[in-house]
Parts: structure tokens; sequence; C-alpha cells
């Protein structure tokens, strides 16, 4: 949409001419001839930048700079007076202006000082954004589980965390990934620092370069004002970018640049902007095959890689899903506002026993589900999909929970085992354990 502008004059010539140099360059320009009637206007609906003469008959305009900043504080006001001194202009500034202009007034000046404000505009509400977006995060940035895999996880990003290296995160879709990436962000920037997470494969092909470094006025067509991009959004923080082998190959060697030298250049721009972002990225493909097929660099797989955090699939690591089950459970029951006291042990069961392709977004999904349509406030298997009711393991097994998580271990302990051949050094390995503690857990369990 058209930036919205309010041009208050009482001289009809310059305000007819300046509103149609600025509706020609694409803004939407209202104008006011009074004080009374460019409040009238801003009331009604709070535009994006106000242009507003200093020196008019009624209301004064100092007075009138105070009464909008009152109205719309989001708003920059832009002072324009024919006899600016010293006492005038710091007089506008103290009652809430931030720039101005001496008539007569040039195109090229005035324009250049409404592209600034705009841009000013969005980083700030962009930053607003993102703030809030940190702070209200709250429980949803807890990576759960007791898993050996999920502890060094954690141990992996309170080592890395609070330094400025690049790491890369590795899993498939639905793992943790970007929950990863904002507590490594949480663990090394304050709270005002921003997080700007972006998924490279929903950027449109021909606009990524515009997206991820920003672009200039009249780069391209359709560019009517100078555009920051993610980059500078991060600015002194953190950027995620998630699905990083998407980026388009062309691409590559620029952002390769943007990361070594710590500087981008925007579309059209001819003079760099210095950067400091801090970059994690996540892929839930190869990487090498991906470089082995020439659609990923090398160098720039290296550069993002400094530390890589793999994060395995929920059905290697079954044992989280019991306190998963109870964390997403408590953080959907809040946001949905439906009551549950949890699952019931069979359901539990099944849980644990399907497949989980989607890994914990699906988990997530299936509660949700269920919590919208059970009757009961205990989710039991008659509120699971049918595919997943279904891989309750056969067989008598107790209520009680321990005797339950007793034996599905035992069960996917035997299964592993059947997959390597026997081997139990493979099996210990793709069970994340020591073959010590794999032998003593068969013997506890009478295998």
């Amino acid at each position: 949409m058209s930036a919205g502008i309010l041009l208050i004059d009482d001289e009809d010539i310059f305000r007819e001419d300046m509103a149609a140099l600025l509706q020609q360059e694409g803004y939407a320009c209202e104008t006011a001839a009074s004080g009374e009637e460019a409040l009238r206007r801003a009331s009604a609906e709070p535009p994006d930048v106000i242009l507003c003469d200093l020196i008019m008959p009624g209301l004064s305009g100092v007075e009138l700079i105070s009464r909008l900043a009152t109205l719309c504080p989001e708003t920059p006001i832009i002072v324009i007076t024919a006899q600016a001194t010293v006492e005038t202009t710091v007089d506008a500034f103290r009652a809430g202006a931030v720039d101005y202009l001496v008539k007569p007034v040039f195109a090229e000046e005035v324009l250049r000082k409404i592209g600034r404000c705009i841009e000013q505009q969005h980083l700030e509400r962009e930053l607003r954004y993102l703030r809030r977006q940190v702070s209200e995060a709250g429980p949803g940035t807890t990576i759960v589980g007791h898993s050996r895999a999920i502890q060094g996880v954690h141990e992996l990003i309170a080592r890395v965390g609070p330094s400025t290296s690049s790491v890369l995160i590795t899993g498939e879709s639905g793992t943790g990934k970007e929950l990863v990436a904002r507590a490594l962000h949480q663990a090394g920037q304050d709270e005002s620092a921003p997080f700007i997470a972006v998924n490279c494969a929903a950027l449109p092909r021909d606009l990524v370069e515009s997206e991820l470094f920003g672009h200039v006025r009249g780069a391209f067509t359709g560019a009517h004002r100078d555009k920051p991009g993610y980059f500078e959004l991060a600015q002194g923080g953190t950027l995620f970018l998630d699905e990083i082998c998407e980026l388009p190959l062309e691409l590559q060697p620029k952002f390769l640049r943007a990361i070594d030298h710590q500087e981008i250049y925007r579309v059209g721009a001819t003079r760099p902007t210095r950067t400091r972002v801090r970059i994690v990225a996540a892929t839930n493909r190869d990487p090498q095959h991906e470089i082995a097929e020439k659609r990923f660099r090398e160098d720039l797989y290296f550069r993002i890689s400094v530390v890589q955090i793999f994060l395995p699939p929920l059905r290697e690591r079954r044992e989280d899903i019991p306190p998963l089950v109870d964390h997403l459970l408590a953080r959907l029951s809040r946001r949905l506002n439906r009551r549950t006291t949890g699952v019931t042990n069979s359901a539990l069961r099944a849980l644990m026993s399907a497949p989980w392709r989607g890994n914990v977004r699906e988990l997530e999904n299936v509660l949700e589900r269920a919590l919208l349509l059970g009757a009961d406030d205990c989710i039991g298997t008659g509120d699971l999909p049918s595919e997943l009711a279904g891989h309750e393991p056969t067989g008598e097994v107790s209520d009680d929970l321990r005797a339950a998580v007793r034996a599905y271990e035992r069960e996917h302990i035997r299964q592993v085992l059947v997959t390597t051949g026997g081997n139990r050094e493979e099996a210990s390995r793709r069970l994340g354990i020591d073959p010590s503690t794999l032998y003593r857990r068969m013997k506890e369990l009478n295998m």
C-alpha cells in the first residue's frame, strides 16, 4: 500500500503543487488549509507522515505540532517554514517534529526526507513486532525432552549461544529447528535484540535479493521508496534462515560476501551498508548431497556451519514423547481455553508407538485436534486419528504409566535389535546410548 501523507499549509498554490508532486510519486496525499482541518483529518485516519507549515493563521504551528504528536504518536512530523530560525526550529522539535524544510522547497529534498521518515517508521514497527514476538514466545521456545540427544542439544546451545558464530541446524521438518534458533538467540542476545525468521523457500525467486538485502528507490519497477532488507532488520541480533538450501545458486556468492565482510549492497545501491548480524541457518535436506548436485556452494556451507546442531526425528527419541505431550497440552489448553487432565495410558502408548513422520509438529496437531473434538477432559485412544490409535502395542499392559513406558521401551529396543541384525553396538548407536547402558537395560527388562 502507498504511504499516506497529510500536507498542512495555508498557501493554496504551494499546497496544490506539493500534493500533485507527492501523488505523482505514488503517495496518497491528503491536504488541510488550517490546523483545525488537519486535526479532523488526522483523527479520522492517522497518516504515515505529516508535512506541516509552521506559520499559519489561527492555531499556531507549534501548538498544532504538539497536538498532532499527541494524536498520532507514531507519525513523523516534518516542519515547513519560510522563516527558519534557531528559536522556531527548537520549539518545533520540542513540540514533536522530527525534521524541517525551508521554503522554497526542492522536490528532491522533500522526497528524500519523506522516504527517510517512512523507512525509519517501517523499521521501528518491525522492531516493535519482533520484540513483542520474542517476549511473548514464552513456553513456546522451550525445547522439551530428557533423551540423550536433546540433552546434547541443550549443551551445545549453552556453549555456542553466547558467541556470534554461525550455526547450521539440520533435521527433518517439524523437529523444532526454529525453537533451537530462538534458544541460541536468547542465550546470546539481550531482550531488545531482534530475531528475524525467514523461510527461504517462501521468498519469490525474483525478489530474494531485494528481500534479503533491501533496495533503493528506483532500483526496479515498483521500487517507490528505499526499503531495508532482512539483514538490516536483524541488525545487532539474529537472522534465522530456514530452508537455506533453497537459496538460489546465483545469489549464494553475494550471501557469502555479506557474511564474510559484514556488509551488504541494497539492490541498485552504489555504496555498501555495514551489518552486524548473527546467522543461524536450518535445512531438512542433506547439505553434502546438495553440494554434490551443484545446488549449494561448498564455501558457503563451510561458512554457515561453524557449528552444526542435529535434531533427531521424534521416532528416534520416543522417551521424549510423554513430557512433550504434557508440555504441548498445557500450552494448547491455554490457547484454546479448553480444560484437560491429560491423556489415558492407552492413548499415551499409541502416541509413543506412532511413526511421527511430521515429528513434533504432527504431534501438536494431533493433540490440538483431540482437544477440540474430544468429549472428555482426558484424551483417550478414541480421540486420536484412527491411523494413530492403531499403533498401540498388542498384549495386556497395565494402566500404570511406568509399566506402559517399560513395555514400550522393551518393544522398541527389540525392534531396533531386529533392524540391526542383533548388532548391539549399532543398536546402541541408533538408540543414542552406550553399549553398556543397552546391556543393563536389556537385563532390567528381562530381554
